[in-house]
């Protein structure tokens, strides 16, 4: 190896957004490698002797790394004590002195994985077994990891095409380990050395039912779905929490890879778990303590709020502000609601309950559960319609009916006109009521413009006039309301 030229070429390192260390040029071993791996320089052609040794075929294209080394892990950085305090996610160097060791000036290289003289595990001469991640937890502490599903999963592949591992022969997700999603050579998604460039196309060989119990690709073919496919390259885990700018959802903005789990804690399903958010009060966390943290990075402060589904009285497209204790009236995702005498809610609920975005938002089928796809717009878990005269029915409001007994609504327990409104008039629930919150009207009265109109006075109010009595001025469905009491 010490008899070879050097390709003397100029090689592109490996850069990415979360990247601490500083790989410069190849230097010391990493160099003598790349004079066969780069495919620069002929195998034969030595320094002692004029004519170029015929050895048997060209180095394979799985083995010819070239000159752009973008698409692999970085080498000839300095892994020191500094570097390991820069980014929690990586071990201490003091531990790399077993197999995985750095070299005399304490660089990482790629001596440091593989060992030319030794190839016992029969899998490219690396120094340790790469299986279950062996290898790259030997620098690599991901948070979350020893709890992952990515780590302990015994799920193997159904057989059905595509094949998610095309890079290894390990057939179980807790063997392929980090491998299930990353490659450290030749990776199509250079940044963060991803399996595959599209970000979903990572998650997709192994959550769409072939691997994975459940289909969740599926589900992002229906009629309303989080649209992962149709932004490239713009999730960065560098990102702040509060998306601002690049409008993009993809699986990762949701998902921790490295520690989603079956755990649930502090009220957080382990899918969820150690995801970046935004509290109740605007400020961004790295580790959410509540769903609706996650939910707020994008539907909140975003300069891209979802647009409004119906034309409301009070407009607001910050779902955070929607939910704010501080509002007259809300659905209890933040905080327990005002109102304590609600007759319609279905057992165990209650007056003091608190509820979820995905209790609202969610599939539309039994499983898989979360908020990636439904057949019903916003990603609702039931039915719920929007439009104006149309017939009631238990389908038609489902969502409603799944919290608030149809029977006690239709019997005008809460409100006595309830019954004339929904059945009588063909009023949606959402003529009146907007289910995230208004910050200025009790009952979550938010009327829809399109079908509420200004009374003959020129106004269009609600006001509470205590337990199950208020007064209402508007027009609607023809009809003259100038401050009628009920």
């Amino acid at each position: 190896m010490w008899n070879r030229f050097a390709s003397g070429t100029t090689y592109i390192p490996y850069t990415s957004s979360t990247l601490k260390a500083k790989p410069g040029q190849p230097t010391g071993a990493s160099k003598v490698c790349l004079s066969c791996h780069d495919g620069t320089v002929a195998l034969g052609m030595v320094r002692s002797r004029g004519l170029v040794i015929q050895v048997t075929g060209p180095i394979s294209a799985q083995d010819n790394l070239g000159t752009d080394l973008s698409d692999d892990h970085p080498v000839s950085f300095r892994y020191d004590s500094s570097l390991a305090s820069s980014d929690p996610q990586l071990k201490s160097p003091a531990g790399l002195t077993g197999a995985v060791r750095l070299d005399k000036d304490s660089q990482l290289q790629c001596t440091s994985c593989h060992d030319p003289h030794n190839d016992n595990f029969k899998n490219f001469f690396l120094r340790v077994d790469a299986v279950r991640g062996n290898l790259c937890v030997s620098c690599h502490d991901m948070l979350g990891w020893e709890n992952s599903l990515h780590k302990n999963s015994i799920a193997s592949w159904s057989g059905s095409p595509p094949n998610p591992w095309t890079h290894t022969t390990w057939r179980t997700v807790m063997d392929n380990a980090c491998e299930n999603c990353h490659n450290p050579h030749h990776a199509s998604g250079k940044k963060r050395l991803l399996n595959y460039f599209l970000e979903p196309n990572n998650c997709a060989p192994c959550h769409n039912g072939h691997v994975a119990a459940k289909d969740i690709i599926s589900e992002f073919n229906k009629l309303s779905a989080h649209p992962i496919y149709n932004f490239s390259n713009l999730h960065d885990p560098a990102e702040e929490a509060l998306v601002t700018s690049g409008r993009h959802v993809v699986c990762s903005d949701c998902h921790n890879p490295h520690a989603v789990s079956g755990i649930v804690s502090g009220g957080v399903a382990g899918s969820i778990s150690a995801v970046k958010g935004v509290e109740a009060s605007g400020l961004a966390v790295n580790k959410i303590n509540h769903e609706y943290e996650l939910c707020f990075r994008c539907h909140a402060d975003s300069n891209y709020a979802a647009r409004n589904y119906v034309n409301r009285k009070f407009a607001e497209n910050n779902t955070r502000m929607e939910f704010s204790p501080s509002n007259q009236s809300f659905h209890p995702v933040e905080n327990i609601g005002k109102n304590p005498d609600m007759p319609s809610l279905i057992s165990p609920l209650t007056a003091s309950s608190l509820i979820k975005c995905t209790d609202c938002h969610n599939n539309n089928s039994t499983w898989p559960k979360g908020p990636h796809g439904s057949s019903y717009s916003p990603i609702l878990e039931r039915n719920l319609i929007f439009a104006d005269h149309q017939t009631e029915s238990l389908s038609a409001y489902a969502l409603c009916y799944k919290c608030h007994d149809r029977n006690s609504i239709l019997g005008n327990r809460s409100f006595p006109l309830h019954k004339r409104h929904v059945v009588g008039q063909l009023a949606s629930c959402t003529v009146c009521h907007d289910p995230h919150g208004v910050k200025s009207s009790a009952h979550l009265i938010n009327f829809d413009l399109n079908v509420v109109s200004a009374s003959a006075s020129g106004a269009i109010s609600f006001v509470d006039n205590g337990r199950f009595h208020g007064s209402c001025t508007l027009k609607c469905h023809a009809y003259n309301h100038n401050n009628t009491s009920y």
